[in-house]
């Protein structure tokens, strides 16, 4: 199953949209010089070192330092510094200092939403979005918050922990986590009533999943965790979707469904 994962999904992308955060200006001129700084000092060293002639001594460098820079250095180091150039962003003239998602198996009694909500107020954490997944064993609550920049991840595991809460899983988000779930939803149905074809990219984009393209890593019985799920294709049997560490839910399970019902439909519509 690691394999899978690795496979299928890379780096530290927004849940909701796929794509990396543009990282702060500051952080991305850090990475840089420090990718460049050592490759520039060494090579000049080995010149001067040389004592080649001035016009070869200038060309060297310039056309060595360029090509080693742009296509290996500079992108071997943005690769590895990926984690600490996305990090979670501040909003700037909101107050807000960081946003993260959080996903939390809660009874479904009176009150447990409160105790959380209490909890979360003791790290100074705000609740700005909240979507309700009826499970098996309580409710799965999906929040969005926003919290300073001082509040790491293990700090809101723990308070949700003892909250009450169970199977918290903390991701850390961007503004396009508060996008209202029934438009974007009304707005993929539209796109694949337009076009059919649309739907594997339609339900990837409604679940901030990964469309599985390599149906040799299906080949074994499915993971018991829910992390990939199936619905069935017009084309071609079926589509499968990826999202490690994080569940599919009954309900968003069942929504993926009926987009794929709305384009079997679509595509029998005679013209």
């Amino acid at each position: 199953m690691d394999s899978l994962r690795t496979a299928l999904v890379g780096g530290e992308a927004c849940e909701v949209c796929g794509r990396l955060p543009h990282p702060r200006r500051l952080r991305l001129t850090v990475a840089k010089l420090l990718a460049v700084f050592p490759v520039e000092l060494a090579l000049h060293a080995l010149v001067l070192a040389i004592h080649p002639p001035y016009v070869v001594a200038v060309a060297v460098l310039v056309i060595t330092t360029t090509v080693l820079v742009i296509w290996v250095v500079e992108p071997s180091a943005m690769r590895f510094l990926r984690t600490w150039l996305h990090a979670p962003h501040a909003q700037p003239g909101t107050g807000i200092d960081a946003l993260w998602r959080i996903r939390v198996t809660l009874p479904d009694s009176v009150g447990s939403l409160e105790r959380l909500a209490h909890g979360l107020a003791t790290v100074d954490a705000n609740i700005l979005g909240l979507h309700v997944h009826t499970v098996e064993d309580g409710v799965r609550d999906e929040l969005v918050v926003s919290a300073p920049d001082s509040v790491r991840s293990g700090a809101l595991s723990a308070v949700v922990e003892d909250s009450g809460g169970g199977d918290v899983q903390v991701w850390p988000t961007t503004a396009l986590a508060l996008i209202d779930g029934q438009t974007k939803a009304l707005s993929l149905a539209a796109r694949v009533v337009a076009d059919p074809t649309e739907l594997p990219h339609a339900v990837a984009e409604l679940l901030g999943a990964q469309l599985v393209t390599d149906r040799a890593l299906l080949a074994g019985p499915l993971p018991s965790d829910r992390t990939i799920l199936k619905i069935p294709s017009p084309w071609t049997g079926f589509f499968a979707f990826t999202r490690p560490a994080e569940p599919f839910t009954p309900a968003e399970s069942a929504r993926a469904h009926r987009l794929a019902q709305l384009a079997e439909q679509t595509r029998v519509l005679p013209l």
